[in-house]
């Protein structure tokens, strides 16, 4: 899951160096939360306008948690 997040981010940014991903342990609910890094600069490339961007990611990575039958959340900060 780490890796489709990471590969997705990269491909939208202009410093694919400085993503990154720490993956907090799932909660009381099951949920595992995603917390996505960027540079402050690239921040506008991976949210979008009215945060289209940011929410089509966020439905992808939801789907392929769906097929590994588990429950996450994307944080991006």
């Amino acid at each position: 899951m780490e890796e489709l997040l990471v590969s997705i981010t990269k491909g939208l940014v202009d410093n694919p160096d400085k993503v990154s991903v720490d993956i907090d342990e799932p909660n009381e609910e099951g949920v595992t939360v995603y917390h996505l890094h960027v540079d402050e600069g690239d921040m506008g490339r991976v949210i979008g306008k009215q945060g289209r961007i940011a929410k089509a990611i966020r439905v992808v990575m939801r789907a392929a948690a769906t097929r590994n039958d588990a429950k996450i959340s994307i944080e991006i900060d």
